[in-house]
């Protein structure tokens, strides 16, 4: 299906269909390496999980808000949305919290 572009022509039309594909390409390579990032922090979450006294500390409000305000600060510096880094963060620590307690239970 062909989408409409701001362009007149069908040159200017290929051309844009073209840098999309291409786009595309680097969005899917950029998404392997955050999954490679994403298992290298599980990974260092299941040790967690297992060095944790009680569920509590599992939680803590407080840390993951240290890492809320770090990971802001750092969408920051590299002029990105913070908003959307904050959204994705609260997410990942949401499932990875649910994996460590789970982790932890099973080591006590």
């Amino acid at each position: 299906m062909d989408m409409p572009t701001n362009h007149g022509d069908d040159k200017n039309a290929q051309a844009d269909k073209e840098q999309l594909a291409a786009v595309r390409i680097a969005v899917d390579e950029v998404d392997e390496q955050i999954v490679t990032l994403i298992a290298r922090r599980e990974r260092l979450i299941r040790i967690a999980g297992t060095l944790k006294g009680d569920d509590a500390e599992v939680r803590a409000p407080g840390r993951v808000e240290r890492v809320i305000e770090h990971v802001r600060a750092a969408a920051e510096k590299k002029e990105i949305d913070p908003d959307i880094v904050e959204s994705t963060y609260r997410a990942m620590i949401s499932k990875f919290i649910e994996l460590e307690l789970k982790i932890h239970k099973d080591n006590n």
